[in-house]
């Protein structure tokens, strides 16, 4: 039998060394629905609920492991579906290549069933690399380049390929005119700046007194030289959500998160620096950085269309952050400012004292940074966690611990909801021998986890570590946006918009031969935590949180607080969002951690 269209996209992928494909069929890809079956599925299909699913999926793969996530979907509303995933793919710089079908090129321009333009639909979400496949000399090319480039760029590619071109016989390009030939693989590489260039950033970072550095996921490579660097600078080091997991929270120095979801250390450490580093970070949010003119500042970061954002550096550094980083250590000399490296220690010494205190405030019926709190002492070597968008991500950034080996990740820019489910699957093909762990919202499980559950029931059995733990934070709010409403614009909780419905997470997980516990009493959040964390297939942990517990902004004062609930007239939640409020703020006021927290009392004793 000739080797169709359809078999030389999957034949080259396996040469690639893809091993899934996340995806949903249809029958603008019954082509390569009929190739996988002739190829014994490899790569192996692997069948989400929905196209943004398998998107998420190939996105989680992708963060998790490092290698391109590949995801495919049929002509129109399919190829359509993909792209809420597909944009978080392009705004967190992860390699992503997309496969699509599309009608016949017969009936393209004739207003045909499912006919869409997908090159001009995908035209920014892939636009780095968007090719038709026409004719089947294109390929190997065009799937070759469009691997090649989401890795080079760390982005979204796409190759359409219409139904009728998937059957033909594959052809490979000739030695002729206006053919194009194509080659295999990509060495890896790691530029570094000019020595010049290396020996200024070493002069403004050892004239300053007090340096912060910020890393982001582009210092994963780079763990010890980030350590120590900082050590010879004294410096504090903080963490954009999406390099949380490059460092380890236990270290004294390190401040952990920064921005809304942020820490108090990492909000005082930009306030009072005179000098900024930062190393493989795109954080956008200017107001979390030190103001303009106080702090001389340094940017390394190996995308040159990167540089140069947010702060005004006087120098960036377009380079491969560890390599960039040993170029430069030999020319950092040791701070003997070591005053400023204390303050750091002890300003983080304090703020985690503050999050077990706050864990240990009485809430309605269980507070949520309590669930989130109390998994730091059992979360194992090896695992993957994936927070979802909402108040979810606020514990995940403030009272989530990672130690070496660890790794985590959320929607970080796009912070789309619905993709913590997901992505923890995408992980587990990625890593399936190590344990995974989901923080998810309600709002989100409604959204997109409870149909991913199936998923996980389909494929769970293949993996060599069964644990998937989906913990679910159901308060019957959507939280997050209730709390924007709140501090944003003054508005009161606006339930038909807010309020969700309650839903037996936890039943259905069981309905599908998974385990769940619904958990609705503090005492028995520890317990559940190690349940699920030993059973022998993936678990749901439907906790019952307040709402009314504030996810406070850092920077935020008790008086601002107040100030903020004296405006909320009206608002359905009021009284236990006011109390709560005080109750969590309180703890940072409070001398000493042999305070263990403020007991809130019932509606009529408070």
């Amino acid at each position: 039998m000739a080797t169709k269209v359809s078999d030389h996209i999957l034949e080259r992928l396996r040469v690639w060394e893809v091993e899934h494909v996340f995806a949903y069929p249809g029958d603008g890809i019954n082509g390569l629905l009929a190739a996988w079956g002739r190829a014994d599925n490899r790569p192996e299909f692997v069948q989400a609920r929905h196209e943004e699913m398998a998107a998420f999926e190939a996105v989680g793969y992708a963060k998790f492991s490092g290698r391109v996530g590949v995801c495919a979907a049929t002509s129109g509303p399919g190829a359509i579906h993909l792209l809420n995933g597909l944009y978080d793919a392009k705004l967190d710089h992860v390699p992503v290549v997309a496969i699509v079908g599309q009608t016949n090129r017969s009936a393209m321009g004739g207003s045909y069933q499912q006919e869409v333009d997908l090159l001009s639909l995908y035209k920014d979400v892939a636009s780095d690399f968007c090719e038709m496949v026409t004719v089947p000399e294109q390929l190997p090319n065009v799937l070759d380049r469009a691997i090649r480039t989401a890795y080079a760029r760390r982005s979204v590619t796409a190759v359409i390929v219409p139904a009728d071109v998937q059957e033909l016989d594959y052809s490979a390009p000739e030695h002729a005119f206006k053919m194009v030939p194509s080659s295999l693989g990509l060495s890896s590489y790691a530029p570094v700046p000019a020595p010049d260039d290396i020996e200024r950033a070493a002069r403004l970072l050892n004239e300053g007194e007090k340096v912060a550095v910020l890393i982001g996921q582009g210092a994963r490579g780079a763990r010890q030289e980030v350590m120590e660097i900082a050590d010879r600078l004294g410096a504090g080091v903080a963490k954009a959500l999406l390099g949380k997991d490059v460092l380890d929270d236990e270290l004294p120095y390190v401040t952990g998160s920064i921005g809304l979801l942020g820490t108090r250390p990492s909000y005082e450490l930009m306030r009072d620096c005179d000098t900024l580093l930062v190393i493989g970070s795109s954080f956008p949010y200017t107001q979390f950085l030190p103001e303009f003119g106080q702090a001389r500042a340094v940017q390394i970061d190996i995308d040159p269309h990167m540089v140069g954002l947010r702060y005004p550096f006087e120098i960036n550094l377009v380079g491969d952050s560890r390599a960039t980083l040993r170029a430069l250590l030999p020319h950092i000399e040791p701070n003997k400012n070591t005053g400023w490296r204390k303050k750091i220690e002890k300003n983080t010494a304090r703020w985690w004292e503050v999050m077990e205190r706050r864990a240990a405030v009485d809430a309605d019926p269980i507070n949520p940074e309590y669930v989130a709190h109390s998994l730091n002492g059992l979360l194992p070597d090896n695992v993957v966690l994936a927070a979802d968008s909402g108040s979810a991500a606020n514990w995940y950034a403030r009272h989530l611990r990672l130690r070496e080996g660890m790794r985590g990740s959320l929607s970080g820019t796009l912070a789309t909801m619905g993709s913590g489910v997901p992505y923890v699957i995408g992980a587990k093909f990625a890593h399936g021998d190590r344990p995974a762990i989901a923080l998810v919202g309600d709002g989100a499980m409604q959204m997109n986890g409870l149909a991913e559950l199936i998923t996980i029931a389909k494929y769970w059995e293949q993996w060599a570590d069964p644990r998937l733990v989906v913990a679910v934070l159901n308060n019957h709010d959507l939280n997050q946006v209730t709390w924007e409403m709140r501090a944003m614009s003054g508005a009161p909780q606006f339930l038909p918009s807010q309020a969700l419905p309650d839903v037996a997470y936890a039943g259905f997980a069981r309905s599908l031969g998974l385990g769940g516990l619904r958990v609705a009493k503090p005492q028995d959040v520890q317990g559940a935590w190690e349940a699920a964390l030993a059973a022998d297939r993936p678990y749901v942990l439907d906790f019952r949180t307040d709402p009314a517990v504030p996810p406070i902004p850092p920077h935020a004062t008790l008086d601002q607080i107040e100030a903020a609930a004296s405006v909320l007239k009206g608002d359905s939640d009021r009284a236990a969002m006011v109390r709560q409020g005080f109750k969590a703020k309180v703890q940072e006021m409070l001398p000493g951690s042999h305070h263990r927290g403020v007991k809130g009392g019932t509606e009529d004793g408070k």
